[in-house]
């Protein structure tokens, strides 16, 4: 386990399967930066947050849009088999350095929504997936709105300040 204190851990993959006979699993990665899965040399492996075990990657690969590594303490196809399923975090130190134009989406969860006029409207809750683009789930009040994560909408983002500015935000409520 991660220790007495509770690590922030940030999901960046997901097993999806055994690879192979020596304990190698096919990856899928959740980060605009797959090419991170080389550089790392430590994840934290398990299903869930709370169960996430620290291993070591001890060789890797990208292929094909998916990841492939080799962790320590998964040995054989079938620990491998056992690991499909369980999900990959990494520490926040072990997260790439952004562009000052890019967020990670935990730095979005709970900044202030603000529209044109610079009042307060609500408080992004989450940020969803979607086919198209990503999508804003602001809790206004009572109520929950979703707001399109494009620039049609979003005036700006000052993530060192905790607000958000919408364009149009009233449509939405």
């Amino acid at each position: 386990m991660l220790g007495a204190k509770m690590m922030e851990l940030y999901l960046v993959g997901k097993i999806l399967k055994a690879k192979g006979l020596k304990g190698e699993v096919k990856i899928l990665p959740i980060t605009d930066y797959p090419g991170s899965f080389l550089e790392r040399k430590v994840f934290y492996v398990g299903k869930n947050e709370r169960e996430a075990v620290r291993r070591e990657a001890l060789r890797g690969e990208l292929r094909n849009g998916f990841a492939y590594l080799l962790f320590s303490g998964i040995e054989c196809r079938e620990e491998a088999e056992e690991a499909a399923g369980s999900k990959i975090y990494v520490s926040a130190d072990a997260l790439v350095p952004l562009p000052p134009d890019r967020a990670y989406l935990h730095e979005l969860k709970g900044l202030k929504v603000l529209n044109e006029s610079f009042e307060e409207v609500g408080v992004v809750h989450d940020v969803l997936k979607m086919p198209a683009h990503e999508v804003y789930e602001i809790q206004c009040e009572e109520r929950t709105v979703l707001v399109p994560a494009i620039e049609e909408f979003v005036e700006e983002i000052v993530i060192e300040k905790g607000y958000m500015v919408l364009k149009r935000v009233e449509e939405f409520l």
